[in-house]
């Protein structure tokens, strides 16, 4: 094998690293925003079912308030 030739299997070699890295930093970027969705979903799920749960008490209390106003 020439010279030539090694070079341009060293600088494959390398591209080949850089482009894993990257697919890499990606994979973990999307897991990352999967976990943030989970968790936004779960948050969502317990203001509901709180809202679900108190709204009856909180309109009550603010009827409570305007009868007496």
């Amino acid at each position: 094998m020439h010279l030539k030739g090694f070079w341009n299997i060293m600088v494959l070699n390398y591209i080949g690293k850089e482009d894993n890295r990257m697919a890499f930093l990606i994979k973990e970027r999307g897991q990352g925003m999967v976990e943030y969705a989970f968790i936004l979903v779960l948050v969502a799920i317990i203001v509901i079912a709180a809202l679900t749960l108190m709204g009856p008490i909180i309109a009550n209390i603010f009827n409570t308030v305007n009868a007496s106003l």
